[in-house]
């Protein structure tokens, strides 16, 4: 059972023609007037997004389907087959055939600089100019909004055996569900700040999520109050908000969760009592898609957690964190990846001293 309909926006690669007055469509060759944001792009996970080794031990898991190809490495010239059609109506079998344009140096490139910047053979993005070495075609709807990124980022799905608010096209249906207008450009390309006077104010391509704990952080305000009740019972009441993502916090692949860790600590530094909240996304994939539970964080929604217990004068603190999970250690496991950087970060740690 597949869990999205493949569109025919995103059915095949994106077959592009070199724009005039460029040489090549590489990010190297936009990387001659374009230093900086070639620089952002670079360190960016739309850089990574072929080359991350999650997703190449994830991809070979899955039997390394076509599809996905589509979105990562979107460019038909980044694969090393041409799709020439579908074995089933359902386009998850395609008929394929060497591709003798194959660019293995554009391949690791990833979401590389053409795959939203080319259309038509001319460069499109978000400023009116006349003096560009290569023809530029205006689009304003490249400074804000979701267009841009939608045909990977918003997948079709809305049929009775698949399920529309899955990732990459989550995101959007949670955004759309909370009453906003998504605003992908708007927060995860920020306004440049700096430059010369007068000099137009582009943005930065950094594409920042859930892979910068900084990101996060600024999206997630926590509380907390202490209230004491007879015989030296305490509880603390902890209250998270999701303030600065209009979409689920956190959103993307059900893999990633946040926790809460409560850890009450004696004066020799040793854990007495400790209790862990998750805030997840739980589904059930098989033999249907059904969405059994959902504890993540929704937009300006505060949800609150408690962490009780008894005074004692052996107890010296409690040490609060809210950690940050890019993926669940269960599938890390069973797909057999052996991550060389960690898969959980904290964005937020306080030691309350009692």
């Amino acid at each position: 059972m597949n869990i999205f309909v493949v569109d025919e926006r995103f059915a095949r690669p994106i077959k592009i023609e070199i724009p005039r007055g460029l040489g090549a469509v590489s990010a190297l060759e936009c990387r001659k007037c374009h230093e900086e944001e070639y620089r952002e792009w670079s360190g960016s996970m739309h850089a990574k997004a072929w080359t991350d080794p999650y997703f190449q031990v994830d991809s070979a898991y899955d039997g390394s389907q076509q599809i996905c190809m589509n979105c990562h490495i979107p460019l038909e010239n980044q694969q090393k087959n041409l799709v020439l059609g579908f074995r089933d109506k359902e386009k998850f079998n395609p008929i394929l055939k060497p591709n003798p344009d194959y660019d293995p140096s554009l391949q690791n490139e990833g979401v590389t600089c053409a795959v939203c910047h080319i259309r038509d053979g001319k460069i499109v993005g978000p400023f009116k100019t006349g003096n560009a070495p290569h023809a530029v075609e205006y689009d304003p709807e490249y400074f804000s909004g979701v267009n841009p990124c939608m045909r990977c980022h918003v997948v079709s799905g809305k049929r009775w055996d698949t399920f529309y608010r899955v990732p990459p096209c989550g995101t959007v249906a949670e955004i759309r569900e909370g009453d906003e207008e998504p605003d992908c450009i708007g927060c995860h390309m920020p306004v440049r700040d700096g430059g010369p006077r007068g000099a137009r104010r582009g943005r930065m391509h950094t594409f920042r999520g859930g892979h910068h704990p900084s990101m996060v952080k600024s999206a997630l305000k926590v509380e907390y109050k202490k209230e004491t009740g007879g015989s030296n019972d305490i509880t603390f009441t902890f209250t998270l908000t999701n303030t600065g993502a209009y979409h689920y916090l956190p959103t993307g692949t059900p893999d990633r969760y946040l926790t809460l860790e409560f850890r009450l600590l004696n004066t020799d530094g040793k854990v007495v009592k400790q209790e862990t909240y998750t805030m997840k996304r739980y589904i059930l994939w098989r033999p249907f898609i059904i969405d059994l539970k959902d504890t993540r964080l929704p937009y300006n929604r505060p949800v609150s957690y408690f962490f009780s217990f008894r005074k004692e004068k052996t107890q010296a603190f409690l040490e609060v964190t809210v950690r940050y999970h890019l993926l669940d250690e269960k599938r890390r496991k069973r797909i057999g990846y052996k991550n060389t950087e960690p898969i959980a970060y904290p964005v937020y740690n306080m030691k309350i001293p009692l």
